[in-house]
């Protein structure tokens, strides 16, 4: 049982350092104890701490490994807000990342996500939001198509947004001492609310699938 998060402790680095580049399975086996307490377990804690704050952040999965060495040198987190929409979260050497994202999208999602960026009110609702998060410091990105869909004109003013089929806002949050203390759930509560409208706006217009 994991409990109270109280930051990650600095150990923590070490047996990140030590998985880098290919480690052999000997390696990984030899520290997959530390790695699950001191890397793993306050992920864990982390993200019980802030769901505690808001019932909307729940539900949240903090992976295992994999075969992947990229997988025991980051310790990612998701938090489900809707159907392909979610923030994460990864913890590497450096330090801590958050992003806000729909992708992967089910089909007719993109389909939804378009028609609510040609309409009006939603659309420069969209544009006015994705502004906002760029100008906080999130880079906005996602799988952009060449041109712009079949069926919309291609002078459109929101040409840009109708050509995303996902949308990902992202920033490192840093790699200081807070990391190591509790103040670590305030940074990502902070970054949880920057993101907040983007996230909102996409649950109420591509949560479930056509």
């Amino acid at each position: 049982m994991c409990g109270q998060f109280t930051g990650w402790p600095e150990q923590a680095m070490d047996v990140l350092w030590q998985l880098q580049g290919e480690p052999t399975h000997a390696t990984r086996e030899r520290y997959r104890a530390d790695r699950e307490r001191l890397v793993r377990q306050p992920m864990i804690a982390l993200l019980n701490e802030v769901a505690d704050t808001d019932p909307r952040y729940e539900d949240f999965s903090v992976w295992h490994y994999r075969t992947d060495s990229w997988w025991w040198q980051n310790q990612g987190a998701v938090i489900r807000l809707g159907r392909k929409i979610e923030i994460g979260l990864r913890f590497s050497l450096d330090g801590l990342r958050i992003q806000g994202a729909w992708w992967y999208p089910d089909p007719g999602q993109v389909d939804m996500f378009r028609k609510a960026v040609a309409s009006e009110g939603s659309g420069r609702e969209l544009s006015a939001i994705v502004e906002d998060v760029r100008k906080k410091g999130y880079d906005v990105s996602g799988d952009v198509m060449k041109r712009p869909p079949r069926g919309y004109p291609t002078d459109h003013s929101r040409t840009n947004l109708l050509r995303h089929r996902s949308l990902i806002a992202a920033r490192p949050l840093g790699c200081e001492e807070w990391l190591h203390t509790p103040e670590a759930v305030d940074r990502v509560l902070s970054a949880a609310a920057d993101l907040d409208a983007l996230l909102m706006w996409l649950v109420r217009h591509v949560k479930r699938a056509a």
